[in-house]
């Protein structure tokens, strides 16, 4: 599942990271890809991702095997992720002049899941990839890898706006590289249940999709942004807190329409 909008500040990262450890923490086998240069996804988690690191860049680029980069998650046994390093940032032209440089992530974690399977171990339940605030190639990368692609919407003013783009895209991708993706899934993120405008911005997006917005709405929390600074999720920082139920009310959706 791809994580992806092009607005920044959404709650991508914080959705991914969220959705992911709420699925592990139920015992399902759980892999975050981090390709967003900024390597947001890694400090939540708790893995190592400075420049030294071998990380989804040296998958890209130089093809290493995914095996090699995937790290545990200190906090939850079935919780592995791929990190991304500064490195990536520079990925995006050094794709271009690669061979088949759309497929690139595609074919690592297809072999990456043939391996695991040769070697005996369980099989992955869930992949989520986190992507950067972008349309580049690492982004069409996670479109070509994914089946499905979870977006989250922030409950304010231009939540809409962008979004005809992104699913402009995801159209060209659908024709051109991958006939199978399909967007399943909208979370509305950052609501306030104060305010008129978010209930207002809620309805219209279930208006426009019924099929894929999800029932749970991830508040604003405090929570939720202290916890990454722990290197933690918000499943694990404060379990109890508002924001750590709407994401495992949303992972428990997810789930049962998987």
């Amino acid at each position: 599942m791809t994580v992806s909008n092009q607005k920044g500040g959404v709650g991508k990262t914080t959705t991914t990271v969220n959705l992911a450890a709420a699925l592990a923490s139920a015992g399902l086998n759980v892999l975050v890809i981090d390709i967003d240069p900024q390597g947001n996804a890694s400090t939540a988690l708790g893995i190592e991702h400075h420049a030294e690191v071998e990380s989804i860049y040296d998958v890209l680029i130089d093809d290493l095997p995914l095996g090699n980069v995937v790290a545990q998650c200190p906090d939850i046994s079935n919780l592995i992720c791929a990190p991304a390093t500064i490195h990536l940032a520079g990925a995006e032209i050094e794709l271009v002049s690669l061979v088949a440089r759309e497929q690139r992530l595609r074919r690592a974690i297809d072999t990456y899941a043939a391996e695991r399977e040769r070697r005996g171990e369980e099989r992955l339940d869930y992949i989520f990839i986190d992507c950067p605030p972008s349309l580049g190639l690492l982004t069409v990368n996670a479109f070509v890898a994914a089946k499905e692609v979870l977006i989250p919407i922030q409950c304010e003013y231009y939540a809409l706006e962008g979004l005809s783009q992104l699913l402009k895209n995801i159209e060209m991708i659908q024709k051109h590289l991958n006939a199978d993706l399909v967007v399943s899934t909208i979370l509305l993120t950052m609501y306030d249940g104060r305010t008129n405008l978010a209930a207002q911005v809620a309805a219209e997006v279930r208006e426009h999709f019924p099929e894929q917005v999800l029932g749970a709405v991830v508040p604003r929390s405090v929570r939720i942004s202290e916890a990454p600074s722990y290197q933690q999720t918000v499943m694990t920082y404060d379990p109890s807190s508002s924001g750590a139920l709407s994401y495992l009310e949303a992972a428990a959706e997810i789930a049962q329409r998987g």
